[in-house]
């Protein structure tokens, strides 16, 4: 799961519910508490009341009145993809994981469809910055599905170009950041595919390099090889 949060097993579950609960409610993000036989709370997932800042795409995708506003029948659409793809909490909340995964899943039917990345070079790795992410093709044939990145932050960009992986180190650790990289492949500088194990959308961004899941970086590792081409394009949000 996605930001996955655990419940409360201990005694103390019920008082830690009830102050969760209080401070969602402040913040529009509700999720009552319940007491079940024993005293153990379990929280019962409600509606947020709050507008996300991808509602318009959101309602778009999800073939809803686009209108920017947050409704009852908007949260319960919302709510229902956010279950189904794992992604809590699940309040129905348009926020950048829902709208990221909307993307991701947008893009599976034919990633390249502006044609920005050059699939006339052989085995080819896309990053798309704008979106957020990667995928490979052969030709016209997609090997390797898109799926998200976290790509430089302001002051960091990714650099764009047509590169080529130079180099691969399947358990690579940063002696600048002091942060394990594994799977890295690298295509400009210091800038590599790697996986992390923080949430791929948690802001700012990265140095330069282009983060993923250690899961899609490790099949990401099994699919290019040496030498193989990299196209950067585009400009990540906010930078």
């Amino acid at each position: 799961m996605q930001n996955e949060q655990r419940a409360a097993r201990r005694p103390r579950a019920a008082a830690l519910g009830r102050r969760a609960g209080a401070a969602l409610a402040v913040a529009g993000l509700a999720a009552p508490v319940t007491l079940l036989a024993g005293g153990q709370a379990q929280a019962a997932t409600s509606c947020t009341t709050q507008t996300g800042p991808y509602q318009r795409q959101v309602e778009s995708y999800l073939k809803l009145k686009v209108d920017g506003r947050q409704s009852p029948t908007d949260c319960r659409a919302i709510q229902s993809f956010q279950v189904r793809y794992g992604i809590t909490p699940h309040i129905g909340y348009a926020g950048p994981i829902t709208w990221g995964k909307m993307q991701e899943l947008q893009a599976r039917a034919n990633p390249n469809a502006s044609g920005a990345c050059p699939v006339n070079k052989g085995r080819i790795a896309c990053v798309d910055l704008k979106r957020q992410l990667v995928w490979v093709q052969y030709g016209k044939k997609v090997i390797f599905n898109p799926v998200r990145i976290r790509s430089g932050r302001d002051g960091y960009e990714t650099r764009t170009g047509l590169k080529r992986v130079y180099w691969r180190h399947i358990d690579h650790y940063s002696t600048l950041y002091h942060v394990a990289m594994p799977y890295s492949q690298f295509f400009d500088g210091g800038q590599a595919f790697h996986g992390v194990s923080i949430p791929i959308s948690q802001p700012p961004g990265s140095h330069g390099c282009v983060n993923m899941t250690n899961g899609d970086a490790r099949r990401l590792w099994g699919v290019l090889k040496l030498h193989d081409y990299v196209y950067v394009w585009g400009k990540r949000p906010g930078t």
